[in-house]
């Protein structure tokens, strides 16, 4: 089964083996879900245990919400998520450097079958999310199974991300599509307000 949880194949997730591994690992993300703010150390000390891999410089609001608790997720550096990001880990997430993501979104892995009499059996499975460096993901944003995220995206609160979607656009709705692409325009957009002393721009 464990095996399985990676391959897309069907498996049973209630599994006695598979299922002690998933509490060990809650039990971490419970522990990291009752820091106070003032414990930044020991919260980043407890994602380090928790994630698959996790980079420097890379915060999450709690609550955090997890199946595997992050031991399934794969973060870059410089990552932010807002209160009550929830990733479905039951496989594998990959997140690029410098991503942010709104309040409220969920990443999930996880299907079950349309089938009625596998679904009653409890059957599941799995397809992996990547998701590119420096995205935004706003708030509220549901990714699907399998889903890929380009490079610099920018996914519009609300939306429901159901397929693939490249780099650099802005993409928005359920489901989602791409608005359009980000450009020079963009760029002279932001260096004409008050802030224009930014950095990188």
């Amino acid at each position: 089964m464990q095996e399985k949880l990676h391959t897309g194949e069907l498996y049973l997730p209630t599994d006695e083996e598979l299922v002690a591994k998933q509490t060990a690992c809650l039990e971490l993300l419970y522990e990291f879900n009752q820091t106070r703010p003032s414990e930044q150390a020991k919260r980043q000390a407890l994602l380090q245990k928790m994630f698959g891999k996790i980079g420097p410089n890379c915060y999450l609001e709690p609550p955090f919400h997890a199946n595997f608790g992050g031991k399934h997720c794969y973060f870059g550096d410089h990552i932010y998520a807002n209160f009550n990001l929830t990733v479905v880990d039951d496989t594998h997430i990959y997140v690029g450097d410098h991503t942010m993501f709104g309040p409220n979104v969920t990443l999930a892995t996880a299907g079950h079958p349309i089938l009625p009499e596998l679904r009653k059996q409890n059957y599941q499975y799995n397809q992996a999310i990547h998701i590119g460096k420096n995205c935004w993901l706003g708030a509220g944003v549901i990714v699907l199974p399998g889903v890929s995220i380009g490079d610099n995206t920018v996914v519009g609160a609300g939306s429901v991300v159901t397929k693939d979607l490249p780099a650099n656009v802005v993409a928005v709705g359920g489901p989602c599509r791409v608005l359009r692409q980000i450009t020079e325009h963009d760029r002279k957009y932001y260096c004409q307000l008050p802030l224009t002393k930014v950095r990188g721009l």
